[in-house]
């Protein structure tokens, strides 16, 4: 007489199905603090490169000021710019850091940097 054992059981238990499912709330939480972050970033390059079509340091900034009020930004202003001359082509920088509050005493501090084309 032969005895048939039983397949062993295979999948996640519980306690792991609800370990899973925080990890993934709190990363899709950080990232929709992130995700604008990014946006005004990439919104920034688009206004910096715009702005280093100006000859003068003023004018630089000038075009900047104008792409920020219309593109809404805060993180930089016109006066933050490093403007410089490479050649006879004007490079229009920038740096600036955002910081993301997660809980109690932690952040996520965000920094970004970019140059003109």
């Amino acid at each position: 007489m032969t005895v048939q054992r039983k397949s062993q059981q295979r999948g996640i238990t519980f306690i792991g199905l609800i370990f899973v499912g925080a990890v993934l709330a709190l990363s899709a939480v950080v990232a929709a603090q992130v995700f604008p972050t990014v946006v005004e970033y990439q919104t920034i390059v688009k206004a910096v490169n715009k702005a280093s079509e100006g000859a003068t340091v003023a004018e630089v900034r000038m075009i900047f000021d104008k792409a920020a009020a219309i593109d809404n930004i805060s993180s930089v202003t016109g006066g933050d710019l490093e403007v410089t001359k490479e050649g006879d082509k004007v490079v229009v920088g920038f740096a600036y850091q955002r910081e993301i509050h997660l809980a109690g005493p932690a952040y996520l501090t965000l920094k970004y940097a970019g140059r003109s084309k």
